[in-house]
């Protein structure tokens, strides 16, 4: 019988999954499930989110973008979606946007190589248009196992549309920076900050958006002191 980590592999390679009369493959939906993907390590995963044709994203995409960095970071920074350059170039967090979130990992002693880098969606919206929710459903469990495989002490949503999606609400980016959320069943602490595109259509912001980074520095600190971050 093929596994789902089996499955995985073939499905990325094109190869076609025989079986003996009488036992019965789940279908390929069901196989690359949320459950399903829950057991996968990173190659399987790697594998399988280049195949996924779980919604109409495949179609318009040029690439998937996975995520880049550290397996093992402490640190892990979440947007929502690949832009135009990340999906021409593969990686989340490239042209203009890119380099500033890069001079932003600066300003807290990191290196884009130091922490992990992630969106909630792999494939790019056409036209950059917001995730619609049922192409968050059907991809956020990709986001999950890598969550799961890089153990972050700390998430940072970075944007409204990230924040929103992440902590499952429709409040106002004023009303979630400045705080530190619990993330998911085990309450992973998570800041957000405000999205490197937005700061550079509107530069007046940048000083909010370094508080957002002290911010996030201090909670860190704290979480490696081993000191409680949430209320």
């Amino acid at each position: 019988m093929v596994d789902a980590r089996q499955a995985a592999y073939l499905e990325a390679l094109g190869v076609d999954v025989y079986v003996r009369r009488g036992l019965a493959l789940e279908p390929a939906e069901a196989t690359t499930g949320d459950r399903d993907v829950a057991a996968l390590d990173w190659d399987a995963l790697g594998a399988t989110v280049p195949a996924c044709r779980r919604c109409e994203l495949h179609s318009t995409r040029t690439q998937t973008v996975f995520g880049v960095g550290s397996r093992a970071a402490r640190w892990m920074f979440i947007g929502e979606a690949p832009g135009a350059e990340e999906d021409r170039q593969g990686e989340p967090f490239v042209g203009r946007a890119g380099q500033l979130l890069t001079s932003m990992l600066r300003a807290l002693g990191l290196k884009r190589e130091d922490v992990y880098i992630a969106n909630v969606l792999k494939c790019r919206p056409p036209g950059n248009r917001d995730p619609r929710p049922e192409e968050v459903r059907t991809c956020r469990g990709y986001l999950e196992r890598q969550i799961e495989l890089v153990d972050p002490a700390l998430i940072v949503a970075v944007g409204r549309v990230a924040a929103q999606t992440l902590l499952e609400t429709d409040a106002a980016l004023a009303k979630l920076r400045g705080r530190v959320h619990g993330l998911g069943p085990r309450q992973r602490p998570l800041v957000v900050i405000y999205h490197p595109a937005y700061l550079l259509r509107s530069p007046g912001e940048k000083r909010k958006a370094w508080l957002d980074l002290i911010q996030a520095k201090q909670v860190f600190q704290r979480l490696e002191r081993g000191e409680q971050v949430l209320s």
